[in-house]
Order: structure tokens, then sequence, then C-alpha cells
């Protein structure tokens, strides 16, 4: 038996390549080279995230996205399948509270007719109602199978409770299945004609010497008009003084679901890296305080992590485990404890080493593939990063100091202002979760039931 942990090893070099920016078209081109690379990635950004969508309406970009699959008003459903089939390559699809995202893979001298697909899918979709209503209804199905399981309700009560239930950002990401029950032909047909005929952003990824930018532009700006709306600005949200618990009934349950969150910083925050590292020794690791105490100590769960998730105008921090029923409160007590010893002292330079590589280890091995390329791509146009933020962050995360890591944890964690969502059977956890002095217990729907 192994009783040492290994220890880290020396970073290997890494190169992000070159990134080449122009205007095509009434649109931007955002593109990356890759060498003698024979697979090729374009991705089109549009401003149409799930941010844009009207309060009511949670969920309608991503019936958009499911119905864009359906034909265009050139082929029907078949035809356009048969045609993406003989280029090799399929429409990926998806949407995030920015930015709704559409792409093509495939070699590099089949790109320009995968780009002119993609554009026939998004600027003139079939849209047919019976099509749309199909679409829709088979997305409710889902999400109540999705929200039969624990987690969902959990997950909706902390974001509820930290951004406000009447905010879109204060709903779920995806909508439930009220909200996309009640979308409707015309919010979809709505939905594609304001948001997904404007230019937007082009990503290619593969090697440039062989692929001709300006005609990829401008065969995914043709017939667009409009120009971005601002999606506006960073939210501007407090962490509460006073921690609560937020208690969701699931009678019977055998486990609880812990979701331990507060508002944080946006993606672009210049503690960005440091946030990450301080959140990597908390709980983003296997080798964390967070799953070394809970997991391997205690024997509380099979594991339990933490992470600062960002987006354009807002983030939060979310600690996130399933527990023994029994030990629901001591979890929880033991959980607060780790974050506030983390924020009050800091990280040790031992715990840091460690994080240091992984996550910079881990940014090399992710950026390999055009696909991870585009990935990165997004993140500097929807982030407004500099073209140089992939080539420098490796080098940012291994040369991040103790005091620095340090000092983010002590601004960036708020251990007394954390909502505490627990989904459980209340009948049994309720006296303890009162008892534990942890903050005031409130039932789901905001009715106070204790206080300690």
């Amino acid at each position: 038996m192994v009783t040492e942990r290994p220890t880290t090893g020396i970073a290997r070099p890494y190169a992000f390549p070159p990134v080449v920016r122009r205007a095509v078209a009434g649109g931007n081109v955002v593109a990356a080279h890759l060498p003698g690379q024979n697979l090729a990635v374009a991705v089109l950004l549009l401003e149409a995230g799930a941010g844009r969508e009207p309060v009511g309406r949670e969920g309608l970009s991503g019936v958009v996205a499911k119905a864009l699959e359906e034909g265009t008003t050139r082929r029907d459903s078949t035809a356009y399948a048969l045609a993406l089939e003989g280029l090799g390559t399929e429409l990926s699809i998806s949407t995030d509270w920015d930015v709704f995202q559409v792409s093509v893979q495939v070699t590099v001298d089949r790109l320009p007719a995968a780009v002119e697909l993609l554009a026939e899918a998004v600027r003139t979709p079939r849209l047919d109602p019976a099509d749309v209503t199909r679409v829709r209804d088979d997305e409710v199905t889902a999400l109540r199978m999705y929200w039969a399981n624990p987690g969902p309700r959990a997950d909706a009560a902390l974001r509820a409770d930290l951004f406000g239930a009447d905010q879109r950002v204060g709903r779920p990401m995806d909508g439930d299945p009220e909200s996309v029950a009640a979308v409707t032909v015309d919010d979809v047909t709505g939905f594609q004609a304001d948001w997904l005929t404007r230019p937007g952003t082009l990503l290619v990824v593969g090697d440039l010497d062989r692929i001709d930018l300006d005609v990829l532009g401008t065969t995914a700006f043709a017939g667009t008009s409009g120009v971005v709306e601002p999606a506006g600005g960073v939210l501007a949200v407090e962490a509460p003084g006073e921690r609560r618990i937020i208690l969701v009934d699931r009678p019977g349950s055998v486990q609880s679901t812990l979701r331990l969150g507060h508002v944080a910083p946006h993606r672009a925050h210049p503690d960005y890296v440091p946030m990450t590292l301080a959140a990597t020794v908390l709980g983003g690791a296997f080798t964390s305080r967070l799953n070394h105490l809970i997991r391997e100590v205690r024997g509380y769960t099979y594991g339990i992590r933490s992470e600062f998730g960002h987006s354009r105008r807002f983030g939060r921090f979310v600690v996130s485990s399933g527990v023994q029923t029994a030990v629901t409160a001591p979890a929880l007590v033991d959980a607060v404890g780790e974050i506030t010893r983390t924020r009050d002292g800091g990280v040790t330079e031992a715990e840091l080493a460690v994080a240091r590589a992984w996550r910079a280890g881990q940014l090399s091995v992710e950026l390999q593939t055009p696909r991870a390329i585009a990935t990165a791509l997004t993140t500097l146009v929807v982030h407004d990063l500099p073209d140089d933020y992939h080539a420098t962050l490796r080098e940012q995360l291994l040369s991040a100091a103790e005091p620095e890591v340090s000092a983010a944890a002590a601004a960036h964690l708020h251990p007394q202002g954390l909502t505490l969502v627990v989904e459980g059977d209340a009948a049994v956890i309720r006296d303890e979760l009162t008892a534990s002095g942890l903050g005031q217990v409130v039932d789901a729907v905001g009715v106070a039931t204790g206080s300690a």
C-alpha cells in the first residue's frame, strides 16, 4: 500500500496557438492556427444565451436549439441530415447564460460546405409548428424525468435565494418543466428572428494556411442584419451577512443533497486565477480539504467538491455533495468549518503546489484538440479577454504565490453569508439542522421553521 501521496512532476512546455481576428461581411472572425492539422472546427457564437429569455419562458433557447435540427426552408429534416452525413459531420448546438453556439467539426477541405450547412440551419430554419411543438414536449418530458432526481430542486432553491426568483439569473438556466411547457411556437420563431439573424462571431480552428477565413465569414454572415445588443453590466449582488438553511423536502429520502453557496465575481475578474486555486485546495480536487475530511476521515459521502462558477455578468461559489441522512447536520458543520478555515487561514505552500501543478497540467492536457481550442476561443470572445490570455494562463497558474491565493480566499469566501440548501427528508433532519447553530431554517417556499 502507498502511504504517501506522490509528489508533483516538472511542468512540460506548452504553447497556445496564435490567434487571428478580422471583420468580415458585418461579423467577426476569430481563428487559431494549427499547422498541419487536417481536422477543423467552426463555431458560430450568437448573443442569444439564456440571459436573453423572458421570465416565464426559461428554457426557450434550448427548445430553439433542438428545433434547428428539424430541417430548413431548403431541405426537410431527412435531407438536411443526409447533407451533414455526406460531409462526415454533425451539427452541435448548445446554449449557456451568455451565448448560443452552433458548431461543426470536419476535415479542412470540407469546412466551407459544412459552414454553409451550419448557416442554413441557423438563418433559415424550417420551424414547422408541428415540429416545434413535438420538440418542446420532448424537452418537457426530459425535464420532468430530470427534476424527479435529487439535485435540481436544490440547485433551483440556491439560485433563487442568491439572485432572486423574479430575475432571469435567479431561475434555472435550462428552465423547468412548467416554464418550458409554456413556450409557444411564436416564442420560438420570434426568438430565432430576433437573435439568430444577427451576424455574431465565427470561430475557426485548423490549418489556416488551407482555410479562407473571408469565404467562411461571408458564408456565415450572409443575409444577416442588426447589431449586438449589450447584455448589461456586471450584476451588483452582495452576499448576505447571515447564513440560513433552506430545506427542500424529499420525504423518505435516504440521503440529503447539499448545495452551499454565495455570490461571487464574474469570469473576467482579475482574481480569477488565485480564486480558482483557492477553490481547488478547498474542494476542487480529490486531494482537497473538503474531500479529505468529509469523505476520507468522516466517511459521510462518496465525494464533495467546491468551485467558483463564472458567467459574463455574475458568478457564484458552490459546494456540492450528497450525504447519508443521519449525518446531514454534521456534514454541514464540517463543510462550513473548512470554508471558514480556508477563509481565515489561507492555504499552505504544499497544498498550493499540488493545486498549481494539477490545474496547469489539466490545462495542457485539455487544450490539445481543435474543439478544445475552439472552446478556449469562446472564452476569449465572450469575456472580452486578450488574445494572449491562454498563452499566459498556464504560467499564471504555475507562478501564483501563496500570499496571493490566501488573499483571494479571504476576499472571496464568505462562510458567514452562505446559503445552505438541503434537499432531504425534512421530518427526519429538521430538528438537527435547527440545533446545528448554522443559521435559521426555512422551507424552500420561504416559511421559517426554526432558528438558532
